[in-house]
């Protein structure tokens, strides 16, 4: 089970997320995060947010590449997505 609570300024979007966070909740959870109209004004609370599988860490990883900000990202979910920024260096065009 997992919840989002948004946040918003005139400069940015803020969601927190809190719970646990699977795969298939990810079409559900894409909606909330297409509202924003643009990913720079996009921070994303994960303070509350207790568990995560691949595919959520992956997701979390493309919109920090697309210029959202992680906020109180959790050790593990930092470190994973590290991994996977690493993995996709290593791969040759």
């Amino acid at each position: 089970m997992w919840k989002v609570k948004r946040v918003e300024d005139e400069d940015r979007v803020l969601l927190s997320l809190s719970g646990r966070l699977e795969g298939e909740q990810l079409s559900e959870l894409q909606k909330v995060f297409a509202l924003p109209a643009e990913r720079q004004n996009l921070v994303l609370d994960l303070k509350d947010l207790k568990l995560v599988d691949e595919h959520v860490v992956r997701f979390l990883a493309d919109w920090e590449t697309g210029g959202a900000s992680l906020q109180n990202c959790p050790a593990y979910i930092r470190k994973w997505i590290g991994a996977l920024h690493t993995a996709r260096e290593s791969i040759p065009e």
